[in-house]
């Protein structure tokens, strides 16, 4: 069963911010993610949640995400995006 991780992003410090775009993708892809959504225009249609930058990513399995979320190539990239930015991550199990 696919699982997806769903990120909201508010970026605190650009320039950094910038550097963890630039790591990141080889890291996902080494455990077989893929972005499905990247950034990009988000509108608030119901409730009061108000995204900053959203991602989604997308990987085969539950336990890859989270081999990955661990892993020795995100660990630098993790450290990166957590000092130029706070975020709100959840994975769950998709169809």
């Amino acid at each position: 069963m696919p699982a997806y991780l769903i990120v909201d992003i508010d970026i605190t410090d650009p320039v950094r911010y910038a550097d963890y775009i630039k790591a990141v993708p080889a890291s996902i892809a080494a455990y077989g993610g893929k972005f499905v959504v990247r950034g990009g225009k988000a509108q608030r249609l119901e409730g009061s949640w108000n995204p900053k930058r959203v991602v989604v990513l997308h990987f085969d399995t539950y336990e890859r995400a989270l081999e990955w979320w661990g892993s020795e190539e995100y660990r630098e990239p993790k450290a990166l995006r957590q000092s130029a930015s706070v975020s709100n991550m959840i994975l769950i199990e998709g169809l």
